[in-house]
């Protein structure tokens, strides 16, 4: 089984640069975007080419913003939207698609923004989603939590951290905890498993070239629950994918 991970920046912009060939082309069993800036009508209008798959999107109740969906092969057994919680439900950030072997969780992590005047609000997103993960992991399936995570965890997953420490929203101190907060709680960065020391990014500024000078970000992740890293075959980030100020992240299990 092959699972990607990507933020579109916009689904239906993102199509218009290629993604239905990029879907052929990578066909994986499961796919998860962020930020697909969709209503869940147009996430599946906007990928009607991508044939085999089945759709499941979430909206944000604010029109072109936010959005995640998971496409599969498979019929998931169980599909849901959201953490449950009032306050942090509106903005169409998780999908929770439950299939036969495994329980995938795709988000899209709130960014703290510019000024990072919603920091206060992204530690309580992080606390309740972290909670959520959680309680899933304790069941009898292993759990793949996937998406944009906001947040460069250490030094080697971001091109200038001295510059950006607690200056720039997503390496902030506040967001590395509460990504630390996650790993503490048993779920495992399965690109730093595989590849503890190799410096890739999966985001980049679309000012100054960033992308081409490879002055990037790695805030897009595949954690998975305590003990499933053993089944994982590999973790891959694909720089080569373009589309979006993002590239895809993924495993194969």
């Amino acid at each position: 089984m092959e699972l990607i991970s990507f933020n579109v920046n916009g689904i239906r912009a993102s199509v218009k640069k290629g993604l239905s060939e990029t879907l052929r082309t990578l066909d994986a069993d499961i796919v998860c975007f962020q930020e697909t800036k969709a209503s869940p009508d147009q996430v599946k209008e906007a990928l009607k080419e991508a044939s085999g798959y089945h759709v499941h999107a979430y909206g944000a109740e604010k029109l072109g913003y936010s959005g995640t969906a998971i496409i599969s092969k498979l019929e998931p057994q169980k599909v849901a939207f959201g953490i449950g919680l009032p306050g942090h439900d509106d903005e169409g950030r998780v999908v929770t698609a439950t299939f036969s072997d495994v329980v995938v969780v795709n988000v899209y992590t709130p960014n703290s923004g510019e000024g990072m005047k919603r920091l206060e609000y992204r530690a309580t997103w992080d606390a309740a989603f972290k909670a959520y993960v959680s309680k899933l992991a304790k069941g009898k399936l292993p759990v793949i939590v996937t998406g944009d995570l906001n947040v460069a965890h250490q030094p080697i997953d971001l091109a200038r951290p001295k510059e950006n420490y607690n200056k720039i929203s997503g390496y902030t101190q506040t967001e590395i905890d509460g990504l630390s907060a996650l790993l503490k709680a048993g779920f495992v960065d399965t690109f730093r498993y595989f590849h503890p020391e190799q410096v890739k990014y999966s985001w980049w500024s679309q000012r100054f070239g960033a992308r081409m000078k490879n002055v990037g970000w790695r805030i897009d992740y595949v954690l998975v629950s305590g003990g499933f890293e053993k089944q994982v075959k590999d973790a891959f980030i694909l720089n080569d994918v373009m589309g979006s100020d993002h590239c895809p992240v993924g495993i194969k299990w």
